[in-house]
């Protein structure tokens, strides 16, 4: 049996230059019909985009997911907070870790995995500005050896 390929619909690119990335999870989504299809056709963006937890429930607030053009009456509001599918222990730890350590859950992407949308949290800690400066002359300097590198290869 071979098991189908992750369709990735989007991607958060930001998070990983505003944030450092400790811990990842799999959560499920619920979603209306027409969200479903709009994703299917990747017409998502997770931009500032945050998960919480509400009453030990975890919510993702601000995903934008754009209307399903043939959806008309049943298309709901696009940036509606959307509950997430998580076992209770995973929602406790989580909640632990974000209100004693200061961390942020981040969606880093939402994917269809066996036919189901999956968005991959990120327990996540804040960086500096020095930390994002630093990051990019360090990501610079490996780009600079990767072209002398090859230059030299040329030759």
């Amino acid at each position: 049996m071979v098991e189908k390929p992750i369709k990735i619909v989007t991607d958060n690119r930001k998070a990983r230059h505003d944030y450092f990335i400790e811990e990842t999870y799999e959560a499920g989504i619920a979603l209306t019909g027409t969200e479903v299809k709009s994703l299917r056709a990747g017409r998502a963006n997770l931009k500032d985009s945050y998960a919480q937890v509400v009453n030990g429930e975890m919510f993702l607030f601000n995903m934008h997911i754009s209307p399903y053009e043939q959806g008309n009456r049943f298309n709901v509001d696009p940036v509606r907070p959307r509950k997430l599918l998580l076992h209770r222990s995973e929602i406790n730890r989580l909640f632990g870790k974000v209100t004693q350590q200061g961390l942020t859950l981040v969606p880093l992407k939402v994917y269809f995995h066996k036919g189901r949308a999956k968005v991959e949290l990120a327990l996540a800690r804040g960086k500096k500005i020095y930390d994002k400066r630093s990051a990019m002359a360090e990501r610079d300097a490996k780009r600079e050896m990767e072209r002398a590198l090859r230059g030299k290869e040329q030759y």
